[in-house]
């Protein structure tokens, strides 16, 4: 039986005022359900940054290679972006690329929270297959492939309408 291991990396410090100020505000704004989620995302971006760090001391261009391409598939980097580039992202890169904040800027939902109950319900499909985790990072060319599944839960007003 293999062992597991935790996949985040919970704060040092838990009372500290300002991370945890700064943590409400994320949460607010992408209508995230708790603070695991904002932990998550963060071990994350860790574990790339990591990544990065290692390759630039070995000086291993194949895999320097390897992981641009693997972020720009993601849509964090540009094509022609360097290892300095990755150590340069921040949590709200990768919070952008979670399935529930596409489908609140695409105009699927009216708000984040919105967002992410249509994904639980089981209402947004990626490349029509449903999808109901909204954590899930959605590749670049995978964007435009977001829609309802079947026929819209409700009538959605646009932001632009409003």
């Amino acid at each position: 039986m293999r062992k597991l291991k935790k996949q985040i990396k919970r704060p040092k410090r838990p009372w500290d005022k300002e991370r945890i100020e700064n943590e409400k505000r994320i949460l607010k704004e992408y209508g995230l359900r708790r603070k695991r989620e904002i932990w998550k995302a963060e071990s994350i971006l860790r574990e790339y940054r990591r990544r990065a760090r290692e390759l630039a001391a070995k000086k291993d261009k194949e895999g320097e290679k390897i992981l641009i391409e693997k972020l720009n598939k993601l849509g964090l980097l540009e094509k022609n972006a360097e290892l300095d580039d990755v150590l340069s992202l921040s949590l709200e890169n990768i919070l952008d690329r979670r399935l529930q904040t596409i489908v609140f800027k695409k105009g699927l939902a009216n708000s984040p929270r919105q967002a992410r109950q249509f994904i639980v319900h089981g209402h947004i499909a990626v490349e029509k297959k449903r999808d109901l985790f909204p954590s899930h990072l959605i590749e670049k060319n995978k964007e435009n492939k977001i829609d309802y599944y079947g026929t819209p839960p409700l009538k959605i007003t646009k932001k632009s309408e409003k």
